[in-house]
């Protein structure tokens, strides 16, 4: 079990900014900006590659909520997701970062 998975069940706390039956995104423990949340599915889905359209539909309304509960929906923010061992992921479910609470320059995050 990887450590979102415990989180999803339960068994590790997190700062939670919201979830639904399908959802659920919460703070990194180690923000790379001033605002830095982790946003994943509950079902186990390795990565990006995995996702199905229908549900990546849902997840993106869910990012939207989670951007408007973080009041960072008009100012901007920048959404990552890594895929597989090159692309830099570290945990095998997927999840996206959103950073934002000031202006991001490209190359200095994640």
């Amino acid at each position: 079990m990887n450590i979102f998975e415990k989180i999803i069940a339960g068994e590790i706390p997190c700062k939670k900014v919201l979830e639904n039956s399908k959802f659920l995104a919460f703070h990194d423990i180690s923000p790379k900006a001033p605002i830095h949340v982790l946003t994943i599915p509950k079902k186990s889905i390795k990565n990006f590659n995995e996702i199905t359209p229908d549900l990546m539909a849902e997840m993106s309304d869910f990012i939207l909520e989670v951007v408007e509960e973080l009041g960072i929906k008009d100012k901007g923010y920048r959404i990552i997701t890594n895929i597989g061992t090159d692309g830099g992921q570290e945990i095998p479910h997927l999840h996206f970062h959103i950073l934002g609470g000031a202006k991001l320059k490209w190359g200095d995050l994640i």
